[in-house]
């Protein structure tokens, strides 16, 4: 590797989280937009944690509720969709387009092939018929500005009709035409959720006409999103990067070349170096924040799930209890860039913590209780439940 490639160790991976994922004390966001946009994306696959992600990093918590709504649902600066690994996230508006493009167009074209192979094969219509359900459907969300899928039925009785698939197959089952091609449009970027019909923490969503973005070539578009990732999480290994983005390997290279990333080293988690990269702009070392901080973070946090190596900030002894069988984190509790435990709401909205680490100090302790008592007072009589249990949540939610 040469001796001019920095190595970047674990403590000052955990400063430049701290910082630019805007959990020490001297960085928090001023509304959520600044939050996404430090973050890249926040995951919305459970719908409180977005709310949640954006409270554990604004000075004023109780306006996470709020302002994220108005971002979602009013002013549009923000937008749910589809995005990496097949997965709902919630973006800056601005990135729409770059996700699309960068991720979304193959997922799309797979995504309906699949839609068509399966209707065939079960002896429904052909993919004109879809086409012409998917251009009803269109066009009456379009004159109801959202609607629930319900409501889309009524207008056309067709997104009604069911199909078998998977037949003999352990996962068989039975589709509508309406839940598949409505997920199939938000993949290829033509709808979006909309509000929900509860509350904020309310998986029930609507769907509303996606936001129109220019197109992009999709070179450049992975380029612009790999290098804000970079900038956001680096250094990270090929490895992070392709499990990020759900890329081929090619494609990460070809955006690590076209963004100039610089090589560095970091800790494999053996004792050894392996190859990472940062920006051209982001060799210089980062200090640690000038105070300690904690954190109460929820799961699918996009900082918990940032990086597919996580031994520099996560030590494997504790991932048994964090995550549950399909690999999902469940909620954590940080201090200064490392998980050290676990926490849950129990029914009568007291914040619940275990960090099984007999020596932690006391400084750490007060500043965990704190977060604690923080969590509890902005949620009130808000009770939430993580859409993916983990072992010592469910423990510690009683």
């Amino acid at each position: 590797m040469g001796g001019g490639v920095r190595h970047i160790g674990g403590e000052e991976r955990r400063a430049r989280l701290g910082v630019r994922h805007l959990l020490a004390p001297a960085t928090p966001g001023d509304s959520p937009e600044a939050v996404a946009e430090a973050l890249v994306a926040l995951h919305g696959s459970d719908p409180a944690t977005v709310f949640l992600s954006v409270a554990a990093r604004l000075a004023d918590p109780a306006k996470a509720v709020p302002e994220t709504e108005r971002a979602l649902y009013e002013d549009r600066t923000l937008v749910r969709m589809h995005g990496m690994r097949h997965t709902v996230f919630v973006f800056p508006a601005g990135l729409t387009s770059v996700v699309h493009t960068s991720t979304n167009l193959v997922v799309g074209a797979r995504a309906r092939a699949a839609l068509v192979k399966d209707m065939a094969v079960a002896g429904a219509p052909d993919a004109a018929w879809l086409a012409e359900v998917e251009g009803s459907l269109l066009a009456a969300l379009a004159r109801r500005g959202q609607a629930t899928a319900s409501e889309l039925t009524a207008d056309e009785p067709r997104l009604g009709e069911r199909f078998a698939y998977a037949a003999g197959k352990s996962y068989e089952g039975v589709h509508t035409v309406s839940s598949r091609l409505l997920r199939l449009l938000g993949v290829e970027g033509k709808v979006v959720r909309g509000r929900p019909l509860g509350s904020w923490t309310s998986g029930q969503f609507t769907w509303a006409p996606a936001p129109p973005h220019p197109e992009l070539e999709p070179a450049p578009a992975q380029a612009e999103l790999l290098g804000r990732w970079l900038r956001a999480c680096g250094p990270a290994t090929e490895a992070d990067l392709k499990w990020w983005t759900g890329w081929r390997v090619t494609e990460v290279r070809r955006a690590l070349a076209a963004v100039g990333a610089r090589e560095v080293t970091v800790d494999d988690g053996t004792g050894g170096r392996v190859p990472a990269y940062v920006t051209a702009d982001d060799t210089a070392p980062v200090p640690a924040p000038s105070e300690p901080w904690a954190a109460l973070l929820p799961g699918l946090d996009p900082t918990a799930m940032g990086w597919q190596a996580r031994d520099w900030y996560l030590s494997p002894g504790l991932r048994p209890h964090l995550f549950d069988r399909s690999g999902n984190i469940g909620p954590t509790v940080w201090w200064n860039g490392q998980v050290i435990g676990a926490w849950a709401q129990r029914p009568d909205g007291e914040i619940a913590w275990r960090v099984p680490d007999p020596g932690l100090r006391r400084e750490a302790e007060r500043a965990v209780t704190e977060q604690a008592a923080r969590l509890q007072g902005w949620l009130g009589d808000v009770r939430v439940t993580p859409r993916f249990r983990t072992p010592w949540e469910r423990e510690l939610a009683g």
